[in-house]
């Protein structure tokens, strides 16, 4: 029988090892090429991992919830005949493939002269992934004592490789950070602790899966990272209505997919960052990196209740039509779990809609690195009064706010204020009789 290794997938630019959640398929199990063998979960996204060819599984070399490397081995699969007639090559294959160093490296026992701890390593305003929560834990690494790494990773980020570098030198390194820290950093920030939470008769714990555990340190991230502020604008949007009113039946006949206010609403950000690409930035240290393209991401709300931010690339570039095809499409595959992982990368804005679940307005918070965020509330029909050559008049308009959150380190009141301004004068000034 002819063999192959399965090989844990490139999930993003950006990612080096993913967590399997679910192995879909059992040892022995025939796949067929391009069927699903497991799921995986990356701190990006999470998907499943086909079979380029069909065979037999006759080997899982990790289980359920292991953190595995890009590029390991994961599996070994036969491509004909019977797996019972290969079942010594096949353990022979896997004691090899078992042997690499990064196989070993999770088998380690931890040494007697470490005591293990169990740290809530989700209690930080850092994101550590997987694999650096897994190593710290193995090594009794402290919460604090990890926080007080330096990371040679993205945004500063502790890589494995910090870690491990970390690790030999643990008592020295200790007193260097704790020298340099006395000398050259004062005041220090104290953060608050975990507040104690008293559970009650007749209360239900449930634990956060790892999305919500995912979303909520990117949150905390993001406020601890960001002084966050928000302006507000109220606009008239009744042309914007009235056309989509007009032409969305005839549109779904001869397109077969709905349009909805999304597009329209990415399309005008889009005008307004090139007329302020001041908002279309990042910050690193003291330096502002000003993005080239304008990729816009729009929250989008999961099943599970969950939101993922799916994000389309070079939204400047794309006509309305164009725009309502890539929001579909995005859209329903995160519903069905089935965004890539550079789908979700490499935003520099994001939308978010509240409108969609009745709200008015919010204050949505900063998604890192980017700078800003722009909510959109429902849309109301309200009497408004309407200024006319021939005086004031009240009429029932169609009327929704926006309300922008800014990183106001780079984007002061008046940039923020008229960035949304723009936004809001965009969709009042919305062609009635425009094609699509």
């Amino acid at each position: 029988m002819a063999q192959f290794e399965m090989i844990m997938p490139k999930m993003g630019e950006s990612v080096a090892e993913a967590t399997i959640i679910k192995w879909l398929k059992a040892e022995g199990d025939k796949i067929e090429a391009d069927e699903s063998v497991l799921e995986i979960a990356t701190d990006k996204v999470d998907s499943e991992v086909p079979a380029s060819n069909g065979g037999i599984l006759l080997k899982r070399l990790f289980k359920d919830g292991d953190v595995v490397q890009v590029g390991s081995v994961i599996a070994i699969i036969g491509t004909n005949g019977d797996a019972a007639a290969v079942a010594t090559p096949v353990t022979q294959t896997a004691a090899k493939v078992e042997s690499k160093p990064v196989v070993e490296a999770v088998n380690v026992p931890i040494p007697v002269s470490v005591t293990e701890t169990k740290n809530d390593y989700t209690n930080s305003n850092k994101f550590y992934s997987p694999l650096v929560k897994n190593i710290a834990k193995q090594e009794g690494i402290s919460l604090n004592e990890l926080e007080s790494i330096s990371g040679t990773g993205k945004e500063g980020r502790v890589t494995k490789a910090d870690i491990l570098g970390y690790i030999p030198n643990r008592g020295k390194q200790a007193t260097v950070v704790t020298t340099q820290t006395k000398q050259t950093i004062a005041p220090q920030i104290t953060i608050p602790s975990k507040p104690a939470v008293s559970v009650g008769a007749g209360d239900e714990i449930i634990e956060m899966d790892r999305m919500r555990k995912l979303i909520a340190d990117h949150m905390v991230m993001s406020k601890h990272t960001s002084p966050h502020v928000t302006s507000f604008v109220e606009a008239d949007v009744t042309n914007m209505v009235l056309w989509r009113n007009k032409i969305k039946d005839s549109f779904e006949k001869r397109e077969n997919e709905k349009i909805t206010y999304t597009p329209i609403f990415i399309e005008a950000v889009a005008r307004a960052i090139k007329d302020f690409p001041m908002v279309n930035v990042s910050v690193d240290g003291s330096n502002i990196i000003i993005r080239k393209n304008i990729n816009i991401g729009m929250a989008t709300a999961l099943p599970s209740g969950n939101l993922i931010v799916p994000v389309i690339r070079n939204a400047d570039q794309k006509n309305l039509l164009g725009l309502t095809k890539s929001v579909n499409e995005l859209a329903n595959r995160a519903r069905i779990n089935k965004l890539q992982p550079d789908e979700i990368q490499g935003g520099t804005f994001t939308l978010t809609n509240v409108g969609g679940f009745g709200n008015v307005m919010g204050t949505p918070i900063i998604n890192q690195p980017q700078v800003a965020i722009l909510a959109v509330g429902i849309i109301k029909k309200k009497p408004v009064v309407i200024e006319t050559e021939l005086g004031d008049t009240i009429g029932i308009r169609h009327m929704m706010f926006l309300s922008l959150s800014y990183d106001h380190r780079v984007v002061d009141g008046s940039l923020g204020g008229s960035f949304v301004r723009r936004v809001a004068d965009y969709l009042e000034k919305f062609d009635i009789n425009r094609n699509i």
